[in-house]
């Protein structure tokens, strides 16, 4: 037998607690059981898939007719303009809201008929909303360790060595070992942005989805955190990652797949050479566009006409 394939952010370790229907916040780990809660049939094999999903609230379309399947082994990005819908169909994807119409799948099980409590529990999620409900007085340490709960605030809840010595590891593998001990609310943002990428793999998820994980970063933050997520990518035992973003400057490498979102409907969804180009980019933003590849990593830019830059030449 071969040498099985262990990442350096999946550690091999025992099964990891999760609360259970009728487990009180603030309860005592219950010992056995597995890891995650598995449906009995699962639906096909699909990470995530997206029937004709549309979300309408309060009269107003999100996203529509979205048609959209995640493989084993897919690492997205999802990009658009402000105002797509991409936090919505990210959104729907960690089960966080329901679709008006359509069928999702998410995991082997269809959104609406599983558990979306054991479903949450193999999802990480990182997110600017759920960064606004973390309480800022809260350690580090605290803020990921919780996740192992699926807590926000820690109360009366249970932790084991496992549990502190993992959220450690995470920690230190994404840059923050020493922040452990400091208060949420003290971090500057690209430590907070680390700290909840910690907190989302804490369950060891199937699925990580991440939220405009570089926005509001300067530069140097932001090619730290792209470096980890690099990382994260390219490593074959880590999970399916989605992650969106308003820049093709923010995507790492590894990242395998782009859907291109504009006024709530896909422009186009496939691999990221065929995908994120200037014509598809064009599109999407409404705008000329010139694309560049260096060593992997994605530019973008107006595309002046050919009068405009002969004018900006010097004589």
């Amino acid at each position: 037998m071969g040498t099985p394939v262990t990442s350096p952010f999946v550690p091999t370790r025992p099964p990891l607690r999760q609360p259970r229907r009728g487990d009180a916040p603030g309860g005592t780990a219950q010992p056995g059981g597995p890891r995650h809660s598995r449906n009995v049939s699962r639906v096909s094999d699909a990470v995530l898939r997206m029937d004709d999903m549309t979300v309408v609230r309060e009269g107003a379309t999100l996203v529509s007719g979205i048609n959209w399947t995640i493989a084993e082994g897919d690492r997205w990005v999802v990009l658009g303009p402000n105002g797509a819908g991409k936090t919505t169909l990210l959104s729907v994807a960690a089960s966080r809201q329901f679709p008006t119409s359509g069928r999702v799948e998410i995991l082997g099980g269809l959104l609406g008929r599983t558990n979306i409590f054991d479903l949450r529990a193999r999802i990480g999620l990182s997110s600017a909303t759920l960064a606004d409900a973390l309480p800022a007085d809260e350690t580090v340490l605290d803020v990921v360790r919780t996740a192992a709960w699926s807590v926000i605030g820690r109360g009366h809840e249970s932790y084991d060595a496992f549990d502190t010595d993992r959220a450690i590891d995470l920690l230190a593998q994404l840059g923050c070992a020493s922040l452990a001990g400091r208060r949420f609310g003290t971090l500057s943002e690209g430590e907070r942005k680390r700290v909840q990428i910690a907190r989302s793999l804490m369950t060891d998820p199937e699925l990580l989805l991440l939220d405009e994980p570089a926005a509001g970063l300067d530069l140097g933050a932001r090619e730290a955190l792209l470096r980890r997520l690099g990382r994260l990518a390219v490593d074959p035992a880590g999970p399916v990652l989605v992650m969106v973003s308003h820049h093709v400057e923010e995507i790492p490498l590894g990242v395998t797949h782009a859907l291109l979102l504009r006024g709530g409907r896909i422009v186009a969804a496939g691999p990221v050479a065929t995908t994120l180009t200037a014509p598809v980019l064009s599109a999407c933003f409404g705008i000329p566009l010139e694309v560049g590849v260096v060593h992997g990593r994605y530019s973008a830019r107006l595309a002046f006409p050919p009068t405009v830059m002969r004018a900006a030449q010097p004589a």
